[in-house]
């Protein structure tokens, strides 16, 4: 005969509401931190680092947005190329300004 085991499968809310009402403490000790203790919880803030996650690094030089308009084939041809295609349409420009590319007709 199979065994039947049951998995706690979230939170238990008549307990949660059951200690509120009675204003126990916290009970999860899984933090790095009590967090009943409210010097616990200060002291742990005083030292703590914020990292930056996810997104462009700060750089010194902020680059000006704009808003210019390619012909569409131009476009489809830099974006074809994959992620960066952005940073490789500046390079394209840069390039021409260095070789003096810069006045109309030319």
């Amino acid at each position: 005969m199979p065994r039947i085991t049951t998995k706690p499968t979230g939170t238990d809310w008549e307990r949660v509401k059951r200690d509120a009402a009675e204003d126990m403490p916290v009970d999860d000790q899984s933090g790095p931190y009590d967090p009943s203790d409210t010097a616990a919880v200060s002291a742990y803030w005083q030292q703590a680092t914020i990292t930056r996650g996810r997104g462009r690094p700060p750089v010194t030089v902020k680059r000006p947005t704009l808003n210019m308009r390619v012909d569409a084939d131009v476009l489809e041809a830099f974006k074809a190329t994959g992620p960066g295609w952005q940073t490789r349409i500046n390079a394209a420009l840069r390039d021409a300004v260095s070789h003096g590319v810069t006045k109309a007709g030319a």
